[in-house]
């Protein structure tokens, strides 16, 4: 019973989002980037490990670098979407991730990596606090926002699945995962122009 209450709320939120066009362009905007996102944040230790051959010791100090600065990250895009709104600087952080999976076809050394590395932390803590303000913005009067959060919940786990089946897919078609990195600028794209697409208050909307 609980497993099928459970479904049953999800699809309340599904036929619910007929009605509510923002936050039915935003999670779909948001599946794409995040499937890039996602895939990143959980393959890019993998990447280091077989292309740069970096070891145990180097890959911690990587996502020490990445956690660490989450924290700066979050606090900047905050900030600057204090000054403009959260959908333009949703925007910048995707033109972030392309730079980055661009970069990371031609990074050669750990020391390259780490840099790469301090970029993906700051576009990191970014992209989850401003999203999810972004998706709190757009929900419709309800006392139901448990619901509302799970659908979004399942939306970025449905996400990471298929952004790491097609970063292996490409990986083992093309023979490397520097491709892979590249192909997801793929991801980052479609999501960044079904942004564009998504229309909020004209007021600035302040991230948690």
């Amino acid at each position: 019973n609980y497993l099928f209450n459970g479904f049953k709320e999800l699809r309340g939120v599904w036929n619910q989002l007929s009605s509510l066009p923002a936050l039915k362009r935003f999670l779909l905007a948001y599946f794409f980037y995040n499937m890039g996102v996602q895939t990143v944040m959980y393959l890019a230790s993998y990447f280091a490990s077989d292309e740069l051959m970096m070891g145990t010791s180097e890959l911690i100090i990587t996502m020490l670098i990445i956690q660490l600065v989450g924290i700066l990250g979050a606090f900047t895009f905050a900030r600057l979407s204090m000054r403009t709104n959260n959908i333009f600087t949703l925007g910048v952080i995707i033109l972030i991730w392309v730079v980055i999976c661009i970069s990371a076809y031609f990074i050669q050394t750990p020391t390259q990596f780490y840099i790469l590395a301090f970029a993906v932390g700051m576009v990191m803590g970014g992209v989850q606090s401003i999203s999810r303000s972004t998706y709190s913005k757009l929900l419709p009067p309800t006392k139901d926002t448990a619901s509302f959060f799970s659908f979004y919940d399942v939306c970025e786990r449905v996400g990471t699945v298929l952004g790491t089946l097609s970063f292996g897919y490409v990986a083992e078609r093309l023979g490397s995962m520097r491709y892979s990195v590249v192909a997801l600028v793929v991801f980052f794209i479609i999501g960044g122009i079904l942004l564009l697409f998504v229309q909020m208050k004209r007021k600035p909307v302040v991230a948690l």
